[in-house]
């Protein structure tokens, strides 16, 4: 039976069709896709990575992934930048902001929430109980309370310490790569090719009360989108939240950029709107695309991120940087 030059090539699409193999907007050689993967900025991306993966590496929603993910470091006291051991606001108040997101664009955050160690599952309850996108202050805790949260003292004797030795000089500078102003932030594809992110921290060590910074605030320190990838950030986020950054360089990664390349891109856009105030402070961008291909990018030097995939078991790699 002879078979037409038109039907070869149909039959030939269709086969490729259905092999897993993505052709990254249109630009490229096909490449196989790598998933699932995970990614999350600094050295406790690690530890946060092996919880995420073992959701991950048993077919597992990519959401579940992230919220187990971002758990740890939340729940452990000695990490003074996220969850319960954060470091306080100048009233000696911890105060704990996150935000979710998952392949439906479906998102939930809290701002300002006080006595509730993870934070990150009280964003996903908002996403999934409520009609709203965010909850802030005494109404997020009530939400969480209700619930059926545990309320709880996140100011451990080592933060509230702390706290005291700053109110002798009341000095109001964050250091950069100094984890007292910073986040994590995750990202995850998993097996079926869908795409979440999450991102929660205590804000900046000493800030003003009721401060709130971008890792709460859908498309500056998060943003996915399933049908290009994800980014999420940390550092100073006033300069984050002035561009716009995760949604940014998701965007970037739309116009056919890669991860590398959005991250590069957007960390520029700082560097030229603040000029002087960028050399003083820390911004890092983390993302991926649905070709599970991976970039960071910051303006200092020092800006760590954790990638777990079947290539990659693991490991921790430092960003390259404007300065």
């Amino acid at each position: 039976m002879k078979t037409s030059r038109r039907k070869f090539i149909g039959l030939g699409a269709s086969v490729l069709s259905a092999l897993p193999f993505v052709n990254a907007f249109g630009k490229g050689r096909m490449t196989p896709a790598t998933k699932p993967i995970v990614v999350s900025t600094w050295n406790f991306g690690i530890q946060a990575n092996v919880e995420a993966w073992k959701i991950l590496s048993a077919g597992g929603r990519s959401l579940d992934a992230i919220e187990k993910g971002v758990q740890v470091p939340e729940g452990d006291p000695k990490e003074s930048s996220v969850g319960l051991g954060g470091l306080p606001d100048r009233e000696g108040k911890v105060t704990l902001d996150a935000c979710i997101m998952d392949e439906k664009a479906n998102c939930g955050a809290v701002v300002c929430l006080e006595h509730i160690v993870h934070p990150i599952s009280v964003a996903r309850k908002v996403m999934e109980e409520t009609p709203h996108v965010m909850l802030a202050g005494d109404g997020a805790l009530q939400f969480a309370l209700q619930q059926g949260f545990k309320k709880e003292n996140l100011l451990t004797k080592e933060s509230e310490a702390a706290w005291k030795e700053w109110l002798k000089t009341s000095k109001y500078k964050p250091i950069a790569n100094i984890e007292n102003h910073d986040t994590i932030g995750m990202v995850a594809m998993d097996a079926k090719s869908n795409i979440s992110g999450g991102c929660t921290t205590s804000g900046m060590a000493y800030k003003m009360r009721g401060r709130v910074g971008d890792s709460p605030i859908i498309g500056a320190g998060l943003f996915v989108d399933n049908e290009i990838g994800a980014a999420t950030s940390t550092g100073v986020g006033e300069e984050v939240i002035r561009i716009v950054g995760s949604h940014l360089v998701v965007e970037l990664m739309r116009q056919g950029n890669s991860p590398q390349q959005a991250c590069e891109m957007a960390v520029r856009r700082i560097v030229k709107n603040q000029p002087e105030n960028s050399k003083q402070i820390q911004v890092g961008f983390l993302a991926i695309n649905k070709n599970g291909e991976y970039g960071a990018y910051a303006l200092q030097k020092g800006f760590t991120y954790a990638v777990y995939s079947p290539e990659v078991q693991n490991k921790l790699f430092e960003a390259k940087s404007y300065y």
